[in-house]
């Protein structure tokens, strides 16, 4: 026999309807149903420039936590520029960068204070001079300074021990006694980049960080973007280097005259023919097979003698 609600009974007891049970299942799915989170970072129709000349000319892009994004292009085609309007070093023209779905900079201005944006984002830059001879510890010490409790604040026996280890992580803590002019192009890029680590940013953003550092030290960085990549920091590095793309890169924003000519994964952005697009140079996007059997995609420059072209 049948109950009202559809339930059989057996042996006296009432066994649920199925038909009953799965409208039931979709009514509480549909109730629990959640809108999307916003992206982590959302950089929207963003135009800037210098003075009133608009380099930039409206680039959008979102990156997620652990999002490692690279920006490429010929020189002179935005890049750096985008970068700087993104901070806020540059003022906006037009557009807007959103954190969490919330508004942190517009053409009006910074919307979020000073600490949150220090707290949110680190910034490792082409060049950077220091004027005075600071050690290295009390350089990378700095990126503390957005977790102090004031600006009068000491940095706690915590704040020391971060700095160490982002020394430490990079396999300089041996310089952390030098002064930080006299230290080599190379070692002193290490230490911003050891100084933005310190920072334990949401969003690491970086201008060729790699430019001055040799072929091991290359390595090592990339490594440990890839690894904050991994631990849910979202990585957003300019660079020339194709190869240095295939390696680290998740997603990929490819600039043209101020704009964005492709986005998209790297399978998808470093090809032959975009290459020679943004750089005017032939090349190979090809396959190597490591010694362990897996294989790897890599970029080869191709030269005349390559290509079959006539000496010039």
């Amino acid at each position: 026999m049948n109950n009202p609600n559809g339930a059989a009974r057996i042996h006296g007891e009432v066994l649920p309807n199925p038909e009953a049970a799965a409208t039931n299942h979709e009514a509480a799915a549909s109730g629990c149903r959640r809108v999307a989170a916003p992206p982590l970072l959302s950089v929207n129709n963003l135009r800037t420039g210098y003075h009133r000349t608009e380099v930039v000319k409206g680039i959008s892009f979102t990156a997620e936590r652990g999002d490692f994004v690279c920006v490429i292009g010929a020189n002179g085609c935005g890049k750096t520029t985008a970068l700087k309007g993104m901070l806020g070093i540059l003022p906006l023209f037009g557009g807007s960068v959103d954190v969490g779905g919330r508004e942190f900079l517009s053409a009006g201005g910074h919307t979020a204070t000073a600490k949150e944006f220090a707290r949110t984002f680190a910034y490792i830059p082409q060049i950077h001079g220091l004027p005075f001879p600071f050690l290295v510890s009390d350089v990378v010490l700095l990126g503390r300074t957005p977790h102090l409790r004031s600006s009068v604040s000491s940095p706690s026996d915590a704040d020391k021990a971060a700095a160490y280890m982002a020394l430490k992580t990079l396999g300089i803590e041996s310089i952390a006694g030098s002064e930080y002019t006299a230290l080599s192009g190379g070692q002193q890029q290490l230490v911003l980049i050891a100084r933005a680590l310190a920072q334990e940013p949401r969003i690491l953003i970086m201008d060729e960080p790699t430019a001055s550092l040799d072929f091991g030290n290359q390595q090592l960085v990339l490594d440990r973007m890839l690894d904050l990549g991994r631990e849910g920091m979202a990585v957003i590095m300019v660079t020339h280097d194709p190869a240095h793309v295939l390696h680290c890169a998740n997603k990929v924003i490819v600039m043209d005259g101020g704009s964005v000519l492709r986005e998209g994964t790297p399978e998808e952005t470093i090809t032959a023919e975009i290459l020679e697009r943004i750089y005017g140079a032939r090349a190979a996007v090809t396959t190597a097979r490591l010694d362990d059997g897996s294989e790897v995609r890599t970029v080869v420059p191709l030269s005349r003698r390559h290509t079959g072209a006539p000496p010039s």
